[in-house]
């Protein structure tokens, strides 16, 4: 499929690409399968999707209904069978790999249930290692201020809580100032306390900097905290709930 991206291996960031109404994703009639030798699993069943700008949304159900499927896709990790994926007006389904990846450097920051912080690296150097490749990034110091640990950039990972590893990982990801965080289980791994005090750490991000941020989890009560909650089933989106005010991180209770 051919991709209408205006990117080719000279390019250093995905600049060009007009907003439109404010929306960064749009997907029509997403779908994905797996081949499993003569088995056909499907993932994801024609998902139809805007995302805007500035939103904290939601993705929430049960294991296997196609949540971390359609945010590998949306972040340029795998690719859809079939179906639309557009960012800010550009198509991304069938981007050749050096567009995917410029846009995965330039314009995504991912935060993954397991940290995945260097063990010989200061919580400093894990970002130093960011933002040395990105285009305008913010400094190591700045980004982990943002998640509240700017007394701690100088402990190594082993030194660190599993909160404390979270938000680095969460500093490391928006240190390049990309303009999606996606949020695979970013409290999945980790107690009621810790967990919300990460989640506050994606609150303020999506806050202060305007960043489109998409969270999976399992649990309902994280929802309370988005605009928008994606309920998935079976590879469908089966309800778009819409909350009238969002909760503060700080009052969710599980």
């Amino acid at each position: 499929m051919e991709t209408h991206f205006p990117i080719n291996k000279n390019s250093a960031a995905l600049e060009a690409a007009p907003a439109a109404r404010g929306m960064v994703f749009e997907t029509r009639k997403l779908r994905k399968v797996y081949q499993m030798g003569a088995l056909e699993l499907v993932a994801l069943h024609g998902v139809d999707l805007q995302l805007n700008a500035g939103e904290l949304i939601c993705l929430l159900g049960a294991s296997g209904s196609g949540k971390s499927t359609l945010l590998n896709i949306l972040g340029g990790l795998d690719l859809p069978t079939s179906g639309e994926l557009i960012y800010k007006g550009w198509r991304l389904d069938g981007a050749e790999d050096i567009t995917l990846t410029m846009f995965r450097r330039n314009c995504v920051g991912f935060v993954f249930q397991f940290y995945n912080l260097i063990p010989s690296l200061t919580a400093r150097e894990n970002i130093a290692l960011i933002t040395a490749i990105s285009q305008n990034p913010m400094s190591p110091e700045e980004a982990l201020e943002m998640v509240g640990l700017g007394e701690r950039m100088d402990h190594f990972p082993s030194q660190l809580s599993g909160g404390e590893q979270q938000r680095v990982a969460i500093a490391r990801a928006i240190a390049k100032r990309p303009e999606v965080l996606l949020c695979d289980e970013p409290t999945g791994a980790l107690d009621v306390t810790t967990g919300i005090a990460v989640l506050e750490a994606i609150e303020r991000i999506n806050r202060e900097l305007g960043t489109l941020t998409v969270i999976i989890t399992h649990n309902a009560v994280i929802a309370e905290m988005s605009d928008r909650v994606l309920h998935l089933s079976d590879g469908k989106i089966i309800n778009i709930e819409t909350n009238r005010t969002r909760l503060p991180a700080s009052q969710l209770k599980w």
